[in-house]
């Protein structure tokens, strides 16, 4: 049952509208700020939300908005996510994933909302020295984009300890999948994603798939990541919002499966669901690629009661096939 309305920045994003509809089909009320750089107003039922376009980092416009519409919580996924960008245009990336959530937390503050929950990543641990990767791993981010993320965790513990903020830090691997009913999905320009990558290559729409290494310390030679379905990542915000509803501290929590799959495994199995051969270039190494990242994520399940539903690799492919050939996704795939 909805104790407040619940403000989710980036609502219109990939992983942010699923996680809306997600709470709406929980009866929550559900206010949206999205300054659709990267977020789409037609992923979100807005008969069913309270839209708001705008920035984060416009105090008069968050001011406005936590007076009028007292919030209980806050979930938070605006950020910029190409890490390759954050390595040439490190200003941009500390400017929005760091400077800007501080005029929302000011607000926060000011009106006594002490719920936070952050779309955090697991590139806060940057190059893994044990795998599978909980908790306790060191954070040593190798790019802007992991630190940006870290230092907001950090700026967050601190607001616990100066006014009693109390938040979960939700560190993500390896994003996929889309909405079972084809109607939102995984809708990014540019793309950068493995499976909608693959998927775009079987269609045509890009001429191959690039492997970036062939010759990892893995069975195949190629990366070995951790896919957790994006339906899944919604259901574990929910969650979070739930511990902390009841009373729960400050924790960061690993959102993967626990199984991880390689390159050409996914690419085997996009060919199996579409029934098409995809084109493949083979590529040297990528800097900064780590052989394997894969998440324990056994704390999930203690603390929120989490666990991912979607561990076949398959299904995730299945449903952004669908995705993509249907109405909504067909006009990205171009």
């Amino acid at each position: 049952m909805s104790q407040g309305p619940l403000l989710i920045t980036g609502g219109a994003g990939y992983i942010g509208s699923h996680t809306v509809r997600h709470l709406l089909d929980q009866h929550e009320r559900v206010i949206v700020l999205d300054n659709l750089v990267f977020g789409h107003r037609d992923a979100l039922p807005m008969d069913r939300v309270t839209f708001i376009e705008g920035e984060m980092a416009d105090a008069v416009l968050i001011e406005k908005l936590f007076s009028e519409h007292k919030p209980e919580a806050v979930l938070h996924f605006a950020a910029f996510a190409y890490v390759g960008e954050s390595v040439t245009d490190p200003l941009k990336y500390y400017r929005n994933n760091l400077a800007a959530p501080l005029t929302l937390l000011e607000a926060m503050q000011r009106h006594g909302c002490k719920r936070f929950i952050f779309s955090s990543t697991c590139a806060t641990y940057g190059d893994p020295v044990r795998i599978p990767i909980d908790e306790t791993h060191p954070q040593a981010p190798v790019n802007p984009y992991g630190a940006s993320k870290w230092m907001l965790e950090r700026v967050l513990r601190d607001c616990e300890r100066a006014w009693g903020l109390k938040s979960v830090f939700l560190r993500y691997f390896n994003a996929s999948g889309c909405h079972p009913s084809g109607e939102i999905g995984e809708d990014h320009n540019p793309e950068t994603h493995l499976i909608p990558l693959v998927l775009q290559a079987a269609t045509g729409h890009r001429p191959h798939i690039t492997v970036f290494g062939t010759d990892y310390p893995t069975p195949d030679g190629t990366c070995i990541r951790d896919y957790i379905h994006v339906c899944d990542l919604a259901s574990a915000h929910a969650l979070a919002l739930k511990y902390l509803r009841e009373g729960g501290d400050t924790i960061a929590i690993n959102l993967g499966t626990g199984r991880g799959f390689s390159v050409k495994e996914i690419i085997a199995t996009a060919e199996s669901v579409t029934g098409k051969t995809i084109p493949i270039v083979y590529g040297e190494r990528r800097a900064g690629d780590p052989s394997e990242l894969v998440a324990d994520p056994a704390l999930a399940a203690k603390v929120i009661g989490w666990k991912a539903a979607h561990l076949d690799p398959r299904e995730h492919i299945e449903s952004a096939w669908k995705w993509m050939n249907g109405p909504q996704g067909g006009r990205y795939a171009n």
